[in-house]
């Protein structure tokens, strides 16, 4: 009999992973000998599918329970038409989680004939947990960014003013089109932040040929990182890729607000 348990690595000793289609490994043990097989899970890394990619490595390696610390509705009827029980609500170590079901400690709240549409109490409470859990790691990874975006602007507003901005654009399309193309160059961080700088130049007056170069060589072009570019990729490439970048943003701004311009008119 195979047990497959959704962990956080790839060991016995590892934790039992608390989502069926996010977890990082599967371990696919041997209910008789405790031998087992550790089995990245695609799914992991995936923002859509997650579940799927699960599923079909589960059924595909043959296993007989799914033990786990929460499984969607959906998840659960494909298992269980594919005659695998699948256990939820598991906490600890992966060898502890499989020697309490070999004795019985762990009750199968899921049959084969069980319909995924229909909750349990454990259901919900392992649903619950993991959303807070979820929201508070994107919280957490989206601070900085923020942070970032408050202290940009305020930063953009102290020491640039408009007298500065009318010195570099002057209005002419070609020229501004240009000089925003190496501000973009120069500049490197978020893409997130070219946006912010991008608002500020229009409020500033900067034309759109301008901010449209600006954010496209923020994103495309890096100056700043081509030391690392050159030693990860090669000179030939970093120096190719970026030439070629930067005379495509100033093609790109000029073609997206002439198409804009050819819309509103």
């Amino acid at each position: 009999m195979k047990i497959a348990v959704s962990a956080e690595g790839p060991f016995l000793e590892s934790k039992v992973g608390q989502r069926f289609g996010t977890s990082k490994y599967f371990v696919i043990v041997d209910k008789e000998t405790m031998a087992f097989e550790s089995i990245p899970n695609p799914g992991a890394s995936s923002t859509r599918g997650a579940g799927v990619q699960a599923i079909v490595l589960v059924v595909s390696k043959k296993v007989d329970t799914v033990l786990t610390g929460y499984c969607s509705p959906t998840a659960m009827g494909h298992l269980t038409k594919n005659g695998i029980k699948i256990v939820t609500g598991v906490e600890g170590i992966v060898n502890e989680a499989v020697a309490r079901y070999k004795e019985s400690e762990l009750k199968n709240i899921t049959k084969v004939d069980h319909k995924p549409d229909s909750w349990t109490s454990e259901n919900n409470k392992a649903a619950l947990a993991g959303a807070f859990k979820s929201s508070a790691r994107q919280f957490v990874n989206i601070l900085p960014t923020l942070a970032g975006v408050v202290l940009l602007i305020g930063l953009f507003n102290v020491l640039i003013s408009k007298e500065i901005l009318s010195l570099v654009f002057s209005g002419d399309a070609v020229f501004d089109t240009l000089w925003g193309a190496c501000f973009g160059s120069i500049f490197a961080g978020n893409p997130v932040n070219s946006y912010v700088i991008g608002g500020e130049l229009l409020k500033y007056g900067v034309s759109l040929f301008a901010v449209t170069a600006v954010i496209v060589a923020w994103v495309t072009v890096g100056l700043v990182q081509i030391p690392a570019e050159i030693s990860a990729l090669g000179r030939k490439f970093a120096v190719v890729r970026n030439v070629v970048s930067f005379f495509m943003s100033i093609a790109v701004a000029g073609v997206t607000v002439t198409v804009l311009n050819l819309m509103n008119s």
